[in-house]
């Protein structure tokens, strides 16, 4: 993903959800980026750009033993 994106969808997140959310980019991906809640890894937004129309996937798993 390109810089300015990972901005965009960093205020996203901090507006939308919480503002200790960080968005940074993924070593050796350009396709994605990982979502932090201060230093505790919380998933991934892809960046989906089919058919002409972009939009961004959030993906979080959630273990059982975090239940």
């Amino acid at each position: 993903m390109k810089p300015d994106e990972i901005k965009k969808l960093d205020a996203y997140f901090k507006r939308t959800f919480n503002p200790s959310i960080a968005v940074k980019a993924r070593p050796r991906k350009n396709d994605s980026a990982e979502v932090y809640l201060g230093d505790e890894f919380l998933g991934v937004v892809f960046r989906d750009d089919e058919d002409g129309d972009l939009s961004y996937n959030f993906s979080m798993a959630i273990l059982d033993v975090d239940l």
